[in-house]
């Protein structure tokens, strides 16, 4: 049973939010990262409209039947295929309000995220942050780049993401630290990963030319990405290599050749080692805030940023960077903060593994829970989640057609999209002002559009639910 404060936190993530442009300029994408504080006008700006309605704490809850009248229906959708999971939960008491298959894993895809967000949030903390560092070499003039797993640096001030950890600084701090000694070689340490750099149920082609994801490496800048600029429609084309387009990159900066970078391990210091003996460390930078590249995760719906995310739950509890260990490492955490872990079957922390489960019941527990109040630091997760008609990956959603507009600044969810598998996951609230989480599910859908329409659909519905 969820406890009763549940709205303390909840009414946070979906109150006095408005609309004063569009969320892809807050997070600056490409190189629109703001520089000067804004210049008040001449003319009085037109009040935004409001984007989410808030939460009355004594909001009628909806009954069991009337939520069952309002949705079964439109569960038989064409559209959404013959395999659909759904639950529905009223957010402060924990109640069941509907369920259908909700206990059986469903193939995720991104709303995998969730769980990503959740359980590295509880095992790191929101004001965690990534470091990348630099150590002198073992041979005069050599410096290693260490990866420290942060896929949001950017190379300079053109970045993907603002307030990211930069090369070009790190590179200043590594030359004076030298001082007359001339950088000739930069080694890239990439030991804090560890097994396969792609998951299992991952189609070759998602690396290139299509571009969802990366190699999953300990160093890259701006998430692997060629040009760092997130691409909504279309390909997102990443190195083939980051880390070492990264160190190539650094060698660059300090003046280096860039054809002598090389792999290796930094040499361990001796004991007081300073200056430019081996191991010494010449420099840092350190990534924002991990709650802040999580809502970068959430709103993107960036593959690197998950992957990179799931590794720090296992590294937080003393296992090795790797695929499996991650995949544990979060079931883990999950069955520690007292939820169904044993409803997930992890082969990544983005989902786009296509032997991903995860059940319906685990994700409306786990948005529940995050509301409540009794885990704070889990309420970071609902800044990133995308809101209908408006951000992310929900901007273009409940449009069409014209019953779903309902919707619009009501919901606010993580989609999921792979072949033959559409979903949806987050909060909404009812046109009485009762707060509910829920999540649909389906997973053998015969095409995209109409199975995102469907689900779109039965999310606005819950939305007009005065049931």
């Amino acid at each position: 049973m969820v406890s009763a404060v549940v709205v303390v936190l909840a009414i946070a993530a979906v109150l006095a939010v408005v609309k004063p442009g569009p969320v892809k300029g807050w997070l600056a994408f490409g190189d629109q990262v703001p520089t000067a504080a804004p210049v008040a006008t001449a003319t009085a700006d037109p009040m935004p409209s409001p984007v989410l309605q808030g939460v009355g704490s004594d909001a009628p809850v909806p009954t069991e039947a009337g939520v069952r009248a309002a949705i079964a229906p439109l569960l038989k959708a064409k559209g959404l295929g013959s395999s659909v999971h759904v639950s529905v939960l009223d957010a402060r008491s924990g109640q069941p309000l509907f369920q259908q298959n909700a206990d059986a894993p469903a193939t995720p895809a991104s709303t995998t995220k969730l769980l990503t967000a959740t359980t590295v949030l509880a095992a790191r903390g929101p004001a965690y942050r990534l470091t990348t560092r630099v150590v002198a070499g073992s041979r005069p003039g050599e410096v290693v780049l260490i990866g420290g797993g942060d896929p949001t640096m950017a190379v300079n001030a053109k970045g993907q993401f603002p307030g990211a950890a930069r090369l070009d600084r790190l590179a200043a701090l590594v030359k004076t630290a030298l001082g007359g000694v001339k950088p000739t070689k930069v080694v890239i340490d990439t030991s804090l990963y560890q097994g396969e750099q792609t998951a299992k149920g991952w189609s070759p082609g998602m690396i290139s030319p299509e571009g969802q994801v990366a190699l999953i490496q300990p160093l890259m800048t701006n998430a692997g990405r060629i040009t760092p600029v997130h691409h909504e429609v279309g390909a997102d084309p990443r190195y083939r290599d980051p880390a070492l387009a990264a160190g190539q990159a650094f060698a660059k900066l300090l003046g280096a050749p860039t054809g002598t970078v090389t792999r290796g391990k930094a040499p361990a210091p001796a004991a007081g080692a300073t200056g430019t003996a081996p191991g010494a460390e010449l420099g840092k930078v350190q990534s924002p805030p991990l709650v802040q590249i999580l809502d970068w995760m959430l709103q993107q719906s960036d593959n690197v940023l998950a992957e990179a995310m799931g590794r720090q739950v296992a590294l937080a509890a003393g296992r090795t960077a790797s695929f499996d260990d991650t995949s544990e490492a979060m079931i883990a955490k999950l069955n520690d903060l007292g939820l169904r872990g044993d409803e997930a079957d992890l082969y990544d922390a983005s989902g786009l593994s296509k032997h991903d489960g995860i059940s319906p019941t685990l994700l409306t527990s786990l948005l529940a829970l995050a509301a409540g109040g009794t885990h704070p630091e889990l309420s970071g997760l609902f800044g990133g989640l995308p809101v209908a008609g408006w951000s992310g990956t929900l901007a273009g959603r409940f449009v069409s057609p014209a019953p779903n507009k309902v919707g619009q600044g009501v919901v606010r969810a993580k989609t999921g999209s792979l072949s033959g598998v559409s979903t949806m996951s987050g909060e909404l609230v009812t046109r009485d002002g009762r707060l509910l989480v829920f999540a649909v599910m389906a997973d053998q859908t015969p095409a995209t559009d109409p199975a995102r329409h469907a689900i779109d659909r039965v999310v606005a519905k819950l939305t007009e639910c005065g049931c």
